[in-house]
């Protein structure tokens, strides 16, 4: 493997380049089992994995929308919309800065002081009227990275670059896969592998795999956390989701998608833990995202203000949307959300799933 890394392939510039992992990276490396992180909404605990991901970014926007009534963020209306909106790029704004150290304490602190009350009351009093055009992330006792800020009309580039996910037209060239299953027993699982598409992953000819790719993650700024270096991990955008009710697991979701994956499925929880919606409603429904973020592929650029709709969306919503500041674009009317969702009831044992149409790619299945 190291051998065939070491071989110049076209990499998503348009240029060859040789890979850098080494044989000893290989032997030197060793999993780890690590805790969940929690946070309550609604009355249900939403489970996430730690600061190697992006899960933390879904529990924190929740931590955020928890200070608003219901009607607030409705996904439906334009105050919905908006309000979402904000509090997933503040949310974002602290993955740039603060995610993807590599000491376990500074991991812990990080994480405990994003989710904390006091600081989720803070940011929430950020969320104004009007859209915000600037990159805030928030002051929690750590020094945070400043990523270079790149407009895409500067970069040049689409969103996705790194990775063939879902464009804003719903196109698709290949993605990140998602499962979800749960069993008569309870036992219940959410995955979401990703790394071996095989138009950007050459298999290795004499194994026949291809190595996985989540490499591109890391930055060549040696000042940031998750920078190419030897033994460092870097921070990836893939975020599966269980749920739980008085500590019995009832669900498991999730998404391709990128950096979309946490916003999809914070609307969806929106949708069903505040709002009633059945799971196939809440998955149906017209939904959004924001590229008021640096892309966590490269060329990395963001959008200031920049929030994405199907055109499904009330046309009156969107002009009010862009009333209030919001760069807004309108895609298929199914072009955004790639989510699947299996679901237990813990007194009756009842199993249920729904799936996504878009893109005529997921499906649900009982036995």
């Amino acid at each position: 493997m190291a051998k065939f890394a070491a071989t110049p392939h076209r990499h998503s510039s348009g240029t060859d380049h040789a890979g850098v992992i080494t044989a000893a990276d290989f032997a030197d490396f060793s999993p780890s089992v690590e805790p969940t992180v929690t946070a309550d909404f609604r009355g249900t605990t939403v489970a996430k994995a730690g600061l190697w991901s992006q899960g933390p970014v879904l529990l924190q926007a929740l931590t955020i929308l928890d200070h608003f009534d219901d009607r607030q963020i409705d996904p439906s209306t334009t105050l919905g919309i908006h309000t979402i909106t904000e509090a997933l790029k503040l949310a974002l704004a602290d993955r740039e800065a603060f995610y993807g150290h590599r000491d376990p304490a500074d991991r812990r602190t990080v994480l405990r002081r994003l989710l904390s009350p006091p600081y989720s009351e803070e940011r929430a009093g950020l969320i104004g009227p009007l859209a915000s055009t600037a990159f805030r992330p928030g002051d929690i006792g750590v020094t945070p990275y400043p990523p270079p800020l790149v407009t895409r009309q500067l970069a040049g580039q689409a969103d996705g670059v790194g990775e063939p996910t879902v464009q804003q037209t719903g196109e698709t060239r290949g993605d990140t896969c998602h499962i979800d299953v749960v069993d008569r027993w309870g036992n219940i699982i959410s995955a979401t592998p990703s790394g071996g598409w095989l138009q950007s992953s050459p298999a290795v000819p004499d194994l026949g795999f291809a190595l996985g790719t989540r490499l591109q993650m890391t930055w060549l700024d040696p000042a940031a956390p998750s920078r190419l270096e030897p033994g460092r991990r870097p921070r990836t955008t893939l975020s599966p989701t269980l749920l739980l009710r008085h500590g019995k697991p009832v669900a498991a979701l999730g998404t391709p998608g990128g950096d979309q994956q946490d916003q999809w499925q914070l609307i969806y929880l929106v949708r069903t833990l505040a709002l009633g919606f059945d799971p196939q409603e809440a998955i149906d429904a017209p939904t959004f995202h924001t590229t008021a973020v640096p892309s966590s592929f490269w060329p990395r650029a963001w959008t200031p203000a920049g929030l994405v709709v199907e055109e499904r969306t009330d046309g009156a919503i969107i002009d009010e949307l862009r009333e209030r500041g919001h760069a807004v674009t309108v895609s298929g009317a199914w072009s955004q959300g790639r989510l699947s969702v299996v679901t237990r009831n813990p007194d009756t044992g009842v199993l249920q799933a729904a799936a996504n149409s878009r893109g005529a790619q997921g499906y649900a299945a009982g036995r």
